[in-house]
């Protein structure tokens, strides 16, 4: 069931060496539009690289910064957009993972940044017979505390029809204007029942990282995206971990987040050194972990097609560094730097200016990362064997 949530997140947080950066995860703007939100970097003005999605260096081209911002102080002397000047200059421009941002997006931005979302706490998807249902409720939001329940049908939002709508119009609605304490009527259906509950948006927490213990003592660590905290939670659950307990960290369908978070991260497993490089116009750079990780424990990462940008990068430093093996399929193949150029009138282009590559020089970009061993549908259960030859499960 396709599904949209009425939050995503996305937040750097940590000075890496050489930048302070953010690796927003490929395709966010159609992400975006499934579930009313649009993440956001540091502030327009500060150093700070967004790794973005980009398919193919080969042509990606660049932007000239200078000219994009006179293209927008032009059209706006002729009291025209700003914005739609630089969103037509960039669409010129080749740059196919280039983006302009208004303000209000911006500030969107800085919310999901922090791992927070203003929202009614549910996740709504378009069910087989073509409604809009509830698909998931967040413990402890509004929507929770009202009693509404995963499968419930959700009939209209403010009085609005939903049924016609895309998933991405009605997650909008649900986040209206995104201001805390405000009011959003829901028309809600459950079997023959059917009622209208009136919610209070709330400012609510996201977590992006599951820890449960397998039956064999297996540690399985699920990271669905690089949000502010998600890497010292691996790193935490790791210290925690039994002695000689194997972790299978699953990074499928993680579309990516923030590099700072994916540093950590790859610091629970590596005892520092090289995580990535990355150049920007030209400059090269690089990403470090931090000294002290555990580097015994049995470690199997599983990856598929949905693995893009910060977790292709640190599905890239585990498996050039011998740190783990890799099950799975090739991951989507994303990780385009870009940096963010404040315009006259106040919004924010994202320019392509470089890309990162792994610790042994491979380019990510319309590549992706092969696995060390390919599985499909039944790729948990080979890296658990996997795992348990390792040492790491019974």
């Amino acid at each position: 069931m396709p599904a949209g949530t009425d939050h995503l997140c996305i937040r750097p947080r940590g000075v890496l060496r050489g930048a302070v950066l953010t690796l927003v995860f490929a395709g966010v703007l159609a992400t975006a539009a499934a579930t009313g939100s649009l993440p956001r970097q540091e502030t327009a003005g500060r150093t700070g690289a967004i790794l973005r999605a980009g398919e193919g260096s080969r042509d990606s081209a660049t932007v000239d910064s200078a000219a994009l911002n006179r293209a927008a102080a032009d059209a706006m002397a002729d009291g025209k957009s700003g914005k739609q000047a630089a969103e037509e200059f960039v669409s010129r421009s080749g740059d196919r993972w280039g983006a302009v941002y208004d303000k209000k997006e911006y500030a969107e931005f800085e919310q999901a940044l922090d791992g927070t979302y203003t929202g009614v706490g549910l996740s709504a998807g378009r069910a087989a017979d073509g409604r809009v249902r509830v698909t998931r409720v967040q413990s402890g939001g509004p929507a929770a505390r009202a009693g509404l329940r995963a499968d419930d049908r959700l009939v209209s939002v403010d009085g609005r029809p939903v049924d016609g709508l895309s998933v991405s119009e009605v997650v909008a609605l649900l986040r209206g204007d995104g201001v805390p304490g405000s009011a959003v009527a829901l028309r809600v259906e459950r079997g023959r029942a059917a009622w209208t509950q009136t919610l209070r948006r709330a400012r609510l927490a996201t977590d992006p990282v599951t820890v449960r213990r397998l039956d064999d003592g297996t540690l399985m660590i699920r990271v669905a995206a690089f949000t502010k905290g998600a890497g010292t939670r691996v790193r935490d659950a790791v210290r925690a971990a039994p002695a000689g307990a194997g972790v299978l960290l699953d990074l499928r369908g993680n579309a990516g987040g923030l590099v700072a978070e994916a540093a950590v991260a790859a610091s629970a497993f590596l005892d520092g050194g090289l995580v990535a490089t990355y150049d920007v116009e030209g400059e090269q750079r690089a990403v470090y972990a931090e000294g002290g990780g555990d580097t015994g424990r049995p470690l199997v990462a599983l990856i598929d097609g949905g693995t893009m940008s910060a977790a292709e990068l640190l599905t890239g430093a585990l498996q050039d560094r011998g740190r783990a093996v890799t099950v799975g399929s090739r991951t989507f193949g994303k990780g385009s730097v870009q940096m963010p150029s404040a315009l006259p009138d106040g919004s924010v282009a994202e320019l392509t200016v470089g890309h990162y590559r792994t610790p042994a020089g491979h380019a990510v970009d319309g590549r992706g990362i092969t696995p060390d061993l390919t599985a499909g549908e039944r790729a948990e259960e080979r890296a658990k064997t996997v795992l348990s030859g390792l040492g790491g499960g019974s």
